[in-house]
């Protein structure tokens, strides 16, 4: 049925889609008992992944056999609730196309890496992600209750071998007790809600029970793949860690069942905020009238939209990546066009480790001293007219009563801003313009270049660190 006959009908896509999932259970699994049915450790038992069950619930393309068949694939498993959702006649299908294998993955692109994001460059303990200043990433489990075929963690994910020990996870947790900048901490893995219900309970009674761990965040695809895992007894056990939030990842509005909606309305109810990252995914949701009506509906159960992430450019993804441009065309066809807590945020998870970067359409024109020329979604331009009396050191005296963060080597663009530094060079600049020379009369007073107060404190005395914000040129000609 198509949108127009939808129309005519009165029938929503959503009401489509549900359909065909109830008819492909009933086709498959008919002599499945609801009580087995609605059992998450019958649905991880019963997961899809050969040529064989496959081929029970959809008609095969060549190249999906293709896939399938592939020596070196990246690990197939589909539990038999996500299974109903998709298309047995389409393959384009945008719940398909999300964890079937296609002969495509195999082939490299430009720029393609292992580990696009950097992370295990970034992780001081094995499985532990320490990035950014004041949060870290805790990598708890390679398993998931299916996978996604553009996973970024393919690397280790789907690899019982690559599995953390509790070893790891005392290695992560001692890590975060004497790292006392750390205020928040992500789980993610894998996925940590298929654990062991005992095993997660620990991790998170250990995390709780470090004062300076203010929140702590799951990142989860369970309720998405496996719905029936949230339960009452997991809506309790995590109603004795609040502050506790949890991030889900749904990419296609197809993917929002009953099921869905009921598992996201438990873990509301317990407390828990919800939000929802997605991946942009060509050929999936790379459209402003299909991302519309994922956020619409995502709202209505509760759940914020918050990131929308452009594909990693990790191995497998290639056929899923899109261009920026297509991530900001959405954002502008969103804008503006619904509410603004329904807007999400688009973000490119920089390759090589530099953490994400938002990017949006300009919506500044041009600025002029005491003016800022703006437009709006319609076109609409506008001038904002700024004060000329605005005196930005008059907070000084109450900034001065709240505790600063140190972020030793990660002060980044705030602190040029702050005034506590006056440029940031790239790593061996000093030594390339020191041009191999030695130490002479007039390269021997570094405070020549020393900008007149910068770095100065916000009590006013003379500091920043013990060098200077402009160091002298090395003497040796080496890199810093």
């Amino acid at each position: 049925m198509n949108s127009v006959e939808m129309q005519a009908s009165g029938t929503s896509a959503m009401q489509v889609w549900q359909a065909q999932a109830m008819e492909t259970r009933q086709r498959v699994w008919g002599d499945v008992p609801d009580e087995k049915w609605n059992d998450w450790r019958w649905q991880l038992s019963h997961r899809l992944n050969s040529l064989e069950d496959l081929s029970r619930v959809m008609e095969l393309t060549d190249e999906e056999i293709e896939g399938l068949s592939a020596p070196d694939k990246f690990r197939v498993d589909i539990t038999p609730y996500f299974a109903t959702l998709i298309d047995p006649t389409d393959p384009k299908c945008p719940v398909r196309r999300q964890v079937m294998p296609l002969g495509r993955e195999l082939r490299a692109f430009t720029s393609m890496m292992e580990d696009s994001l950097a992370e295990d460059a970034h992780s001081p303990v094995p499985g532990l992600v320490h990035r950014y200043p004041d949060r870290v990433l805790m990598l708890v489990t390679t398993q998931c209750a299916s996978y996604c075929r553009y996973c970024t963690r393919s690397r280790i994910v789907g690899d019982s071998s690559a599995n953390f020990s509790r070893q790891e996870h005392e290695a992560q947790l001692d890590y975060i007790r004497r790292t006392p900048q750390i205020r928040d901490v992500l789980i993610s893995g894998g996925d940590g809600l298929t654990m062991p219900p005992k095993i997660l309970d620990r991790l998170l009674g250990d995390l709780r029970a470090i004062p300076h761990v203010e929140i702590v965040r799951i990142g989860s695809r369970v309720p998405v793949f496996l719905p029936q895992r949230i339960d009452d007894e997991f809506c309790a056990m995590i109603r004795k860690y609040h502050p506790l939030w949890i991030n889900i990842h749904v990419n296609h509005p197809r993917e929002i069942t009953p099921e869905l909606r009921e598992a996201c309305n438990r873990l509301a109810d317990a407390g828990v905020p919800l939000g929802n990252q997605s991946v942009l995914l060509a050929g999936v949701n790379d459209s402003v009238h299909i991302q519309r009506l994922l956020v619409h509906e995502l709202v209505k159960m509760r759940v914020r939209p918050y990131y929308l992430y452009q594909c990693d450019m990790v191995e497998g993804a290639g056929h899923f990546r899109t261009t920026v441009s297509k991530g900001i065309e959405i954002i502008e066809g969103l804008r503006g066009h619904t509410s603004g807590y329904a807007v999400p945020t688009f973000v490119v998870d920089a390759p090589g480790g530099g953490g994400k970067i938002p990017v949006m359409p300009n919506y500044v024109l041009s600025q002029a001293p005491g003016k800022v020329v703006l437009r709006n979604y319609e076109g609409f331009i506008t001038t904002y007219t700024e004060p000329l009396d605005y005196d930005p050191l008059e907070i000084r005296h109450l900034e001065s009563q709240i505790p600063r963060r140190t972020e030793a080597g990660q002060e980044g663009i705030a602190s040029l801003l702050e005034g506590r530094q006056f440029a940031i060079r790239p790593q061996g600049f000093d030594a390339t313009h020191a041009r191999g020379g030695e130490m002479h009369r007039l390269r021997a007073d570094s405070s020549k270049w020393q900008p007149f107060l910068v770095g100065e404190t916000l009590e006013g005395t003379a500091g920043g660190g013990d060098q200077p914000a402009i160091e002298a040129p090395a003497q040796n000609g080496e890199g810093e």
